[in-house]
């Protein structure tokens, strides 16, 4: 929590306010126990000395007078204050609330491509949604309630010895019993809190799975199934929460035992004073006692719900400054270096990789690829292909070895600069929930319609999107479900093309499209790439067959490289797979 207050500092204005009107309101909200002692006292003939020398006032009903309309002015100002801290801390929250999500997602955005995949999506939107809420509901409600509960013991405590010490410090006897005991009870619950916030992100998770692969489900009937494993997760968030209830439950029935002692044998030894002491204690002083008293301890019965609120935003805060405070793996120059205007030389030296120690994927790649070539890279499933484009993209560094753009190791360039300069059309496509228009042009603001529709003709999507009731405003929706697979990858080739980056890069950018498609794609290759450094992963060779060089990449290694015709002769891996393909064409046919 630290750390939460330390970003609060921040709103150091804002929360210096909202504390100054809590604790102003709380004096004030305390005011009664006074007004009713010193009106008891005066109509009993013992006029307080401070009204008749601050006021003149001699007679009964002047100082009755004069107590009421002090009733009225205090909670007027009790009112006012009451109004200025609740409006303070629920603005506070708000702006805390909104900067520190978009704090925790920049910083998420910022990560590497590893940080996602070794996490749950569901937990990431625990911690941007739940988690940050909590914290919002902390800052609204509970924190408030620490601020005047430590006012009401510390202004209470002095008003109460300021009549009498001895029976003050009796009425607060209970007081470091309840802290002790909240102190246990806080140290107890905070294991099932955090396991409660860990539930919250696994349920989530499994819901959101869930829901994405409804057709999977629904396909293999698995309804069942996906119940009982939800039945499953569900269940453990439900028991977490039940131990921790079992906690909360039991801490206010037996604070509120110590509590009635202090309250009990105040009010005995008060109530003695006045029968068989009179000069030591008014009546005054006695309905003081009992209502001050009251005030005091009952409030003290929070302190469980406190310390729980507490924990939970604790749990909270530590997940989320957690995610903030973790720097990325791939991470900008300190200081970079700048490209030229005309970049597109590619060039791998000796370049190693692995995801796990002991694992490697890509093994001593050699490979130079002149500005404006078409490069084709074929080979096996699992040969290291898709994951040559992470490294060129920088979404991973490499292990060993070095990457060079235009004879610049990119890790020595602004990853924002690097991937300026590279398009990718991938295999997974994903769309965002918007226009056919949005999703063309995303991430170039006032890009004009006419360039958009020049790309979506290029990547032949122009006359399917006209057929559309909405034409390039028509929804696409969530992930691009109203589209089928082949007019997603479309989509995707136009959204490159519009990019118009100097390196191109598709993977596996027509394995969704049609045969006939696939051919005009194909066709228009050459003009898609005219320019440009085009590197094209391909399971059907169709598409990389009239590539300047085919790679060929099998267990992370350059098995072959050479024209289609040249591997055609080699009879290697690339011929292979050639007459694999050739056969099941013909197959087909």
């Amino acid at each position: 929590m630290r750390r939460l207050f330390r970003y609060l500092d921040n709103f150091r204005a804002s929360l210096w306010f909202s504390i100054c009107s809590s604790v102003i309101n709380k004096i004030f909200d305390l005011m009664p126990p006074f007004l009713t002692a010193w009106l008891i006292d005066s109509v009993s003939g013992n006029v307080p000395a401070w009204i008749a020398r601050w006021t003149g006032l001699s007679g009964l009903w002047p100082t009755a007078v004069f107590l009421t309309v002090l009733t009225f002015v205090i909670f007027g100002f009790e009112s006012l204050f009451e109004w200025l801290y609740e409006r303070g801390f629920m603005r506070l929250a708000q702006r805390v609330q909104h900067t520190l999500r978009m704090d925790a997602y920049r910083s998420m955005q910022a990560r590497e491509l590893a940080f996602f995949e070794n996490q749950r999506t569901g937990n990431l939107m625990a911690m941007l949604n739940d988690d940050i809420n909590q914290l919002e509901r902390f800052l609204n409600h509970v924190f408030n309630e620490i601020v005047q509960l430590i006012t009401l013991i510390l202004f209470a405590g002095w008003a109460l010895c300021a009549v009498s010490l001895p029976l003050g410090l009796l009425g607060m006897a209970p007081i470091p019993f309840i802290v002790i005991g909240s102190l246990y009870y806080q140290k107890k619950i905070a294991p099932y809190y955090q396991a409660i916030r860990e539930g919250v992100g696994q349920l989530g998770t499994r819901l959101e799975n869930n829901i994405s692969g409804i057709l999977v489900i629904k396909s293999f009937t698995a309804e069942q199934f996906e119940a009982k494993r939800v039945e499953q997760t569900s269940e453990q968030y439900r028991d977490a929460n039940f131990n921790a209830i079992n906690w909360s439950t039991v801490y206010v029935p037996l604070i509120r035992i110590f509590i009635s002692i202090g309250f009990a044998l105040t009010l005995l030894i008060g109530a003695y004073w006045v029968l068989f002491d009179p000069g030591r204690f008014t009546i005054g002083s006695l309905a003081f006692f009992a209502m001050m008293t009251q005030r005091l301890l009952w409030p003290v019965t929070r302190l469980g719900v406190i310390f729980d609120e507490y924990e939970r935003a604790r749990a909270s805060a530590a997940r989320i400054f957690g995610l903030i405070d973790t720097p990325g793996q791939i991470l900008d120059p300190e200081q970079p270096r700048q490209l030229p205007k005309k970049v597109g030389k590619i060039q791998l030296k000796d370049v190693h990789f692995h995801y796990k120690t002991g694992q490697p994927v890509i093994q001593g790649l050699q490979l130079d690829i002149p500005a404006g070539q078409t490069v084709g890279i074929a080979g096996p499933t699992g040969g290291g292909k898709t994951t040559l484009i992470k490294l060129l993209l920088r979404l991973y560094d490499v292990t060993q070895g070095s990457i060079l753009l235009e004879g610049i190791d990119i890790r020595q360039v602004r990853i924002e600069d690097l991937r300026r300069q590279i398009a990718l059309v991938s295999q997974d496509v994903y769309l965002f929930h918007g226009s056919v228009r949005e999703n063309i042009a995303y991430g170039l603001n006032g890009c004009s319609m006419e360039r958009i529709i020049k790309a979506a003709k290029k990547a032949q999507l122009h006359d399917f999107i006209r057929s559309l009731p909405d034409g390039y405003e028509s929804i696409v929706g969530e992930r691009g479900i109203k589209l089928s697979g082949g007019q997603r990858q479309r989509l995707s080739i136009a959204r490159a093309i519009l990019k118009d980056a100097p390196v191109l890069i598709l993977d596996e950018a027509t394995s969704a499209v049609d045969t006939e498609t696939e051919r005009a794609i194909q066709q228009n290759l050459s003009r898609l790439a005219e320019g440009k450094t085009a590197v094209i992963i391909a399971h059907r060779l169709s598409t990389i067959r009239y590539a300047d060089n085919i790679v060929v990449v099998k267990e992370g290694r350059i098995a072959e490289q050479g024209t289609h015709d040249n591997l055609l002769r080699l009879d290697g891996e690339y011929a292979d797979l050639w007459k694999v393909q050739v056969g099941e064409q013909l197959a087909e046919k």
